[in-house]
């Protein structure tokens, strides 16, 4: 849950325009260190603190492997954290959005996980 409620903090601080396209590049990597540090006000628990860190940090590797983009990394994200974990995020938050399709969301998630296995 604290994964899903802070997996986009880095967005707000890596949105820019870029050729008319809005993005949020590396939002996971600054995410993950905004987490942190957040999470450190609240609690001293370093397990749970790196648990909802790496979640955050890998959580958009379901759309660099299903889209085979080069800053996909499999295997650092499989050492570091449970895919399963990472996908049923990634499932939440692509469904949470206005208009999604949830065929097509369930089915990149099982190409994900299939790629990764």
């Amino acid at each position: 849950m604290w994964a899903a409620l802070l997996h986009d903090i880095g967005k707000p601080d890596t949105t820019k325009k870029r050729k008319g396209k809005i993005t949020s590049y590396e939002h996971d990597k600054l995410g993950a260190e905004m987490t942190r540090n957040f999470l450190m006000e609240f609690t001293q628990d370093k397990i749970f603190i790196e648990q909802v860190v790496l979640l955050v940090r890998w959580h958009m590797q379901i759309l660099f492997v299903v889209n085979d983009l080069p800053f996909s990394d499999i295997k650092t994200m499989k050492e570091q954290v449970d895919i399963n974990e990472v996908a049923l995020l990634g499932l939440c938050d692509r469904l949470g959005r206005v208009g999604a399709d949830q065929k097509k969301e369930e089915n990149n998630i099982r190409i994900f996980i299939q790629k990764c296995n």
